[in-house]
């Protein structure tokens, strides 16, 4: 059967980011059915060319989105491999694909849609003759599909074999739990919020919200207790964390932060397991999401998610919440997002302080198995679509 010649563009696989992860785990098993892969990293690459499990890894460009190195890449990989079907596969948001070159190459788009509609520039992008996308969520080919563009679906999925219930794990100081490693009290009601710190028009994680809803439901709870797994200080052009602490009016002995140092390193995906594992919630209503993993993420480890009750969250919810809200305009994408409903917030994470088991999920991680194991997503859907673009 013909192969693939396939550049893939998006972050780098050891990038602990949702497109890291995701990179890693796709080209891998491309790789591993005799694919010819390469990547090319517009995150976590500069200057030099290396490896990841035999595939090549290209650095990012000089353009903030490496417009203009990709169709170099692209003929370099196509010329080593002539064997194989020539493709560029992204994964990345592709209203920033502004280059002339991208209409140059096959491209294969697996695209996150967050707002509603899909904004007009990543339907530009996508109506493209040369370009055939794959939503990574429901909601995202819904939207797609109502602006008459066709498309695949395939969700984003994880290691349930590692994002499982995990009650410690070995460190250099011992064996650590996950509320140790999150220095959570002994018996509080562990909120967990992990997303990434990153633009501010708007704040697309609703940190504000989430932290407002989490102080006045903590207000009447000595015990309640959160964990921020994110960056600080707004150094990836971010919040400033410590000015909307001290405006919601959070105690220093109400919450705490993942450990900075250790996360710039990378914090390794059983690390994460036990993280996850000793959260009595994930609370996760963002703006809009292409798709979400860390909600994905929690549930395999057993734990109910609080989730926006628009864009991919909603269909990612197995055990947990939805949090209604008003919608958003955003003016930068010519569409709306949709801001979460503070008292709604509130009322979730009530309802999940009161219904805590101290026992891990089952209904939670069956739903992820069922239906986001990295496995059984590249066997059903991957491979089948991946051997009939070979085909074409």
């Amino acid at each position: 059967m013909k192969k693939l010649s396939a550049l893939w563009v998006s972050n780098a696989p050891w990038a602990t980011t949702g497109y890291g992860t995701q990179t890693a785990q796709v080209t891998s098993r491309m790789a591993a059915d005799g694919h010819h892969v390469a990547i090319a990293a517009n995150y976590g690459l500069e200057a030099t060319v290396t490896e990841f499990e035999g595939m090549k890894v290209y650095p990012k460009g000089l353009d903030p989105y490496s417009n203009e190195v990709i169709y170099p890449y692209f003929q370099e990989h196509s010329r080593e491999f002539p064997d194989g079907k020539p493709l560029v596969f992204t994964l990345y948001d592709v209203w920033p694909f502004d280059h002339p070159r991208w209409d140059d190459m096959p491209v294969v788009s697996w695209v996150p849609i967050d707002h509603s509609p899909a904004p007009p520039k990543v339907a530009k992008f996508l109506q493209r003759e040369n370009v055939r996308p794959i939503a990574m969520s429901k909601f995202g080919a819904e939207q797609l599909r109502a602006q008459d563009i066709d498309c695949d679906y395939i969700p984003h999925a994880i290691n349930t074999k590692v994002f499982k219930p995990s009650q410690n794990i070995l460190t250099v100081n011992g064996v650590r739990s996950g509320r140790e490693l999150m220095k959570a009290p002994k018996n509080s009601f562990v909120v967990g919020i992990a997303n990434c710190n990153k633009g501010v028009t708007p704040v697309r994680k609703a940190f504000a919200e989430q932290l407002m809803a989490f102080t006045i439901f903590a207000a009447d709870k000595p015990d309640a207790f959160l964990y921020l797994h994110t960056e600080r200080n707004g150094g990836m052009g971010g919040i400033n964390f410590d000015d909307l602490i001290k405006s919601v009016g959070l105690r220093e002995d109400q919450f705490n932060f993942v450990n900075q140092y250790q996360m710039h390193k990378s914090i390794p995906d059983e690390f994460l397991a036990v993280i996850y594992s000793g959260m009595d919630v994930l609370l996760s209503p963002t703006l809009g999401e292409g798709f979400g993993i860390t909600v994905i993420d929690a549930q395999a480890c057993g734990v109910p998610v609080i989730a926006s009750n628009f864009s991919a969250q909603t269909e990612l919810v197995g055990h947990g919440w939805r949090v209604a809200g008003q919608p958003l305009w955003d003016s930068m994408q010519s569409a709306w997002f949709q801001t979460p409903s503070v008292a709604g917030i509130v009322d979730a994470l009530n309802e999940s302080y009161e219904q805590r088991t101290g026992k891990p999920s089952k209904a939670a991680r069956k739903f992820v198995v069922d239906n986001y194991d990295a496995e059984k997503v590249y066997a059903e859907m991957w491979r089948p679509l991946l051997n009939e673009l070979a085909k074409d």
